[in-house]
């Protein structure tokens, strides 16, 4: 089982994709826990990774089509906003 820590910004550290069918566990800030299948965490990532392309002009694969190449070398994001009650 993996445990991921909520800081106090909502977000947790998250670079990459699990396992669908692994069990996440996320400590919350407050003091709760919630535990989630790797699908909706995966999921969550998506949308905050789709969410960081949009607000930097990306296209779907991180790449911005001008002469200028790459904007963000690791184009990837590494905080996922999460909150208790997260659908699955």
């Amino acid at each position: 089982m993996i445990t991921l820590q909520q800081d106090a910004e909502g977000f947790v550290r998250m670079n990459r994709h699990y396992p669908a069918s692994v069990r996440i566990t996320v400590a919350f800030h407050d003091g709760t826990t919630g535990e989630y299948s790797g699908k909706a965490l995966n999921n969550a990532y998506d949308a905050a990774l789709a969410e960081f392309r949009a607000k930097n002009g990306l296209d779907a694969k991180g790449y911005t089509r001008n002469a200028s190449g790459r904007k963000n070398p690791g184009n990837k994001v590494e905080f996922v906003p999460v909150h208790p009650g997260m659908g699955e």
